[in-house]
This record gives C-alpha cells, structure tokens and sequence, in this order.
C-alpha cells in the first residue's frame, strides 16, 4: 500500500507540476487522463490488497445528466474511493486533508473543493465554487459530495448539508453499504480511532462493500427554488433505500458533543438538534457554546450531565420553594424531574433571555430601589426577594453579597443589571413577580374582594402559580396593547 501511495503520489505531483489556476483552472488534456488512470489503477489496486470486495449496483450517470453525485454514509476516506470507481469526481473534502503528507497531494490533484468548517465565509465561497462547476457542462468532471459534512456510525442519515442542492441540478445518490460481521471501517467521534480501525481491516480475509447508484434525482421546480426541500427530500429516498431513519442532528452537534467532552459532561450532553432549533429561536452557535459553559456548572454536582430541582436551588442560591418548583417546570419541558442541555438552551431562550431586556430591568430595579435613592440596600433587596418566593424568614446575605461586586453594601444599577445578563433566571422571577402583582390588583379592581387563596401561592400568602397565570398577563416582557403574542407561560412551555 505505501509503494502504490508513493507512486500515485509521484503521478499525482506530475499532472499538477506548473499547473496554472492551483485549483481554480480545471485540469485538461493530459494532466486529466493521467490523473484518472493513475488513480482509477490505485482504487482497484488498494481495493485488492486490502481484501475490498466491491459490489456495484445501478448505473452510474454521466456528467451532463448529474453534475453532481451525493453519498452517503460518510465514515471514512474509504467511501470516498470507493464510490467513485470511475471519471474520479472532484470531492468537496476539509482543507485541514490537503496538508496531510503525500495523500494531501493525491487529493489535490482530484481539484477539490476546500472547506474549512469553522470559517463562515469559507462556507459561501464552497457554495459558490459548487454551483461554478456543476453549471459548467463538462469543463469539471462531477462533483462527488457528502452532504452529511461529518462522520456517522450509519446507523441514520444526519441533515444534509445545502450545498449540493443550491445549484437545483440533478444530483444521482449513491448509497454505501459494508455487509460484514464485524465493521472494521465506521469511524466516528468514539470507539476506535482511524489507525486502529485500518489494522483491523487489514487483518481480516475481506471486506464486503456495496456500492449502490440510484435513479438520478431531476429537482422540480419547487425543489429548486428551496434547497433545504430538495436535501430533504434526496435523503428520504436515501434512507428509504438503506432502511435507516433520519435525524435533525447536524456536524454542529458533534462540535458541541466535543465541547460537552471538555467540560466532562457526557457527550451526549450536546446533541440539542442544532439547526433546528437555532432556526426556530435564532440562536448562534457560539451563544450555545457559552451557555453550555453555565449549563456544566449547574450540572457538575449532578451524575448524568442533568440538572435536578437542587443544583437548580443551589445555583440560583435559593430554598427550594412553590415558585422555584413552577420556574424548574418550565424548563423540564418532558416533566422527569431533571433538566437536560437542550431544555436548557430553548428555556432561557424563550422564558428567561426576553426578559431581560434594558426596560425589564430598569423596571425590576425601580421595584426594589423602595426609597427611589439609586441604590439597593439588603433590606429592600430581601424584602422582595422574601415577598416573591413567600418565604419572610428567607436569608438573601449571600445572593445580597455575590450581586454586590464593589462590596459597598448597596447595589448600583451596573451591579444589578449585570448579576441579571448573566443569570437570566432571577429575572423571570421578577417579572413574574410583577404579573402576580399586576393579576392581583386587576382582580381587586373587578371584584372589590380579596383573591381566594391558591394552592403554592407565593406572593404575600395570596396568588396563584406561574403557569396558572391569567392567559393575558401583560408585563415588561409582553407590553399592553401587543397582540402578537398573548399566549401564557404554559403555551410557551408546550410550543
């Protein structure tokens, strides 16, 4: 194997020696016979001493009637030799592969698209570069795509990436299958690493491998126009044919699966379903990143990478009580009693995170500034606090305390509105605070009575729950006179 890599290595540096474009320009005449005999010897050759028996099914399309071939599941370099067993497709591959010693340089030969995940404009420029030559009818050779942009154990189909879908061309899917007892050749994020799943291979007799070429996928009209519409509906057929699901997972959740690892949580931990729900509440994946950060401080004390109604208490430095129980309900979104990373991530985005806007604050520190002097003493700070939870015998010294950074005995307005950014949840309980109030005195004002008293009740002996709120509570957080959202706490708990 390392004499035939060696020798496709030299064939490879002399097709592209002095070649003008480094990529940009497609290799012609016999710059690209030589690199496709060269590397179709090489497949064939590598495939034989490695014991590969490969089994091809379908037609394999041409150029001009699918400029483009997406494969998948993608679990290890191998896949992509062995599902290009003719015409040697460029392969959109990570840049970090074209620096590897003599490989990088059989790749580049091949001219691939370069991605580099972590760079925003890279991921454009790929786009860009894709659409470029699928439309250039037959000055590149096919694109040969991935468009899981990861690696997966094959047991589902991740979302696809858009990129081989923005261009709205007919792509042909090609499905790969290693039928064997033992699998020797999925590597993922755990489990064997690639240097021991290549030994592995090389000490069995055979590899069985299936390649399958399914019908080219012409977009309609609509799938043109959408990508996400298009990808969707070429990994169905996909995972129809495989007889595998499919998941919203994308490589966005293995990075945060890494991050998770790092701050010994368990990996699992991070798998939130990004995209989708980056899209739905506009969420960045470094702002989840960060908050994973606070979501592993919770959590230390816990088994399990789970956050349970204590290290919820103990985190926010406060008793165990009715309100904090209706706070916790909140996030548990699957009622277990236990608060996972991705309940976390959607409950400070929709309950806690709007709250804490710049007139929510201002107006929660007017609340507890009694004597309108600009600063909170303790005693105003635990006259709320204690009136809030119900509690008037509560000790608030030590939250009093981690709030006053400057330790003047007196909270300023920086001081209070930066304990809020950074810990969200307290501000829930203000403005919560503050519809009870609102609800209380709207209901003295109808009925001239005093509200009967409910059970849990948590502001002066005589309320009512947070998700027995009155459906059109108006505070800070949703204004009077606002229609577009007049859905309660509990609405948005089951959205």
């Amino acid at each position: 194997i390392a004499f035939l890599l060696l020798l496709a290595w030299l064939f490879a540096s002399a097709a592209t020696f002095r070649h003008p474009g480094k990529g940009s320009v497609p290799l012609e005449g016999w710059r690209r016979r030589m690199i496709q005999t060269t590397l179709s010897c090489l497949t064939h050759s590598v495939f034989f001493v490695m014991g590969f028996q490969v089994k091809i099914k379908g037609k394999i399309a041409s150029l001009l009637e699918a400029p483009v071939f997406v494969a998948a599941p993608h679990s290890s370099f191998f896949d992509a030799i062995i599902c290009a067993p003719t015409g040697m497709p460029s392969i959109v591959s990570r840049a970090e592969n074209l620096s590897a010693p003599v490989f990088g340089t059989i790749l580049s030969s091949l001219q691939p698209v370069a991605v580099f995940r972590q760079d925003p404009d890279s991921r454009k420029n790929t786009l860009a570069e894709i659409t470029k030559r699928a439309l250039s009818r037959g000055q590149w050779p096919q694109i040969l795509i991935f468009p899981e942009g990861t690696c997966t154990n094959r047991s589902c189909l991740i979302t696809f990436k858009q990129g081989a879908f923005v261009p709205g061309v007919p792509v042909q899917p090609v499905l790969l299958r290693y039928p064997n007892k033992l699998d020797t050749v999925t590597w993922t994020w755990q489990g064997y690493s690639l240097k021991e799943l290549c030994a592995m291979t090389l000490c069995q007799l055979f590899t069985r491998v299936e390649v399958e070429f399914l019908p080219v996928h012409v977009p309609t009209e609509e799938e043109k126009n959408d990508p996400i519409l298009f990808a969707n509906s070429v990994r169905q057929t996909m995972a129809t044919a495989l007889n595998v699901p499919v998941t919203d997972h994308t490589f966005e959740d293995c990075r945060l699966m890494i991050s998770a690892r790092q701050l010994t949580l368990p990996m699992e931990a991070g798998l939130v379903e990004f995209t989708k729900i980056s899209k739905k509440l506009n969420l960045k994946w470094n702002h989840v990143r960060e908050q994973l950060d606070t979501f592993a401080a919770i959590a230390s004390a816990s088994k399990g990478g789970r956050i349970g109604i204590e290290e919820f208490a103990g985190y926010l430095k406060l008793p165990v009580t009715d309100v904090l129980k209706e706070l916790f309900l909140l996030f548990d979104r699957n009622a277990d009693g236990t608060i996972d990373f991705r309940e976390y991530v959607i409950g400070l985005s929709v309950l806690c995170n709007p709250a804490n806007t710049e007139e929510t604050i201002q107006m929660a520190f007017k609340l507890f500034d009694m004597d309108e002097d600009g600063t909170i003493t303790e005693n105003e700070f635990a006259s709320i606090i204690q009136s809030a939870l119900g509690l008037p015998e509560l000790d608030v010294s030590m939250l009093f305390k981690e709030i006053d950074a400057d330790k003047t005995g007196k909270l300023s307005y920086d001081e209070f509105k930066n304990f809020a950014l950074k810990h969200p949840y307290y501000a829930k309980l203000f403005t919560t605070y503050l519809e009870l109030q609102r609800y209380q005195s709207d209901m003295l004002e109808e009925d001239d009575i005093v509200a009967p008293e409910v059970k849990h009740s948590p502001v002066r002996k005589s309320a009512i729950p947070v998700s027995e709120t009155t459906p059109t509570a108006r505070n800070k957080v949703c204004p009077e006179g606002n229609e577009e959202d007049n859905s309660n706490t509990s609405d948005k708990k089951d959205d």
